[in-house]
C-alpha cells in the first residue's frame, strides 16, 4: 500500500482539523493586530457563537442564525490553548474512530455529536454569554468510543468494568475541569455530545451488522 493510500482515509479528519484551526489563526491575527481589526473576535462570537436565547426570544443577526449556531459553535475557539487541547482530541480521537467506521462513519458521528453539544446546550442553561469550541463533538467522538468498547466487551463475553471506570474518569475529568474553570465549564455540551455519540455509534454498528 503506497503512503498516498494509506493517507487518503484520513483526509476528512485533516479537512476537520484545518477548518478548526483557521477560524483561530485569523483572529489570533486580529488579535495581534497582524490584519483585520480588534472587534473580530467579539464580531464572531456574536454572529458564530451559540447564544440559548436565540432559541427564545433574541433577535438574530441574520436570517437562520439560530438553527447555523448548531454547527457554527463549534469552529471557534477562545484561544490557542483552547485549540490545542481540542485539535490533539481530534486527531487522536479521530484516528481510532476512522479505523472503526471509515472516513463516512467518522463525519456523520462528529456532525451528530456536534448537533447533540449543541442541544445539550441550549436546553439546560439559558446563560446570557455564548458557547464555542469543538469538545462537545469531541465528547461525542469519546461517546463513540466508549459504546464499542462496551459492544465490543460484551460480544467476547468479558466484564464490562474498564468501560465503566472510563465512564468514571471522564466524570471526574469533566468536574476537575468545571471547578478549574470556576464553573465556566459548558458540561452541557459535553454531555449531550457525549449522548449523541453513544447513540450514533450504537447506530453505525448496527448498520454495520447488517451489512
Amino acid at each position: 500500500m503506497t503512503t498516498s493510500s494509506k493517507s487518503a482515509p484520513l483526509l476528512a479528519l485533516w479537512v476537520l482539523l484545518g477548518l478548526c484551526i483557521l477560524p483561530e489563526a485569523l483572529l489570533q491575527g486580529a488579535d495581534l493586530g497582524v490584519w483585520g481589526a480588534p472587534n473580530w473576535r467579539s464580531l464572531a462570537y456574536g454572529w458564530f457563537g451559540f447564544w440559548p436565547g436565540l432559541l427564545h426570544d433574541w433577535r438574530p443577526n441574520y436570517p437562520l442564525q439560530s438553527l447555523a449556531m448548531f454547527v457554527t459553535y463549534g469552529f471557534l475557539h477562545v484561544g490557542l490553548t483552547h485549540l490545542a487541547v481540542n485539535m490533539f482530541a481530534l486527531v487522536s480521537l479521530g484516528r481510532a474512530i476512522i479505523d472503526r467506521a471509515e472516513p463516512c462513519g467518522f463525519l456523520g458521528l462528529y456532525a451528530a455529536s456536534l448537533l447533540g453539544g449543541g442541544l445539550g446546550f441550549g436546553l439546560l442553561t439559558n446563560t446570557t454569554v455564548p458557547m464555542v469550541g469543538a469538545s462537545g463533538a469531541l465528547f461525542g467522538l469519546m461517546g463513540g468510543v466508549v459504546t464499542w468498547a462496551l459492544i465490543d466487551r460484551y460480544h467476547d463475553g468479558l466484564t464490562l468494568w474498564p468501560v465503566a471506570r472510563s465512564l468514571a474518569g471522564l466524570v471526574m475529568l469533566n468536574l476537575v475541569l468545571w471547578f478549574v474553570a470556576d464553573g465556566q465549564l459548558a458540561w452541557q455540551t459535553h454531555l449531550g455530545g457525549g449522548l449523541a455519540g453513544a447513540i450514533t455509534a450504537y447506530g453505525l454498528e448496527r448498520q454495520s451488522s447488517a451489512t
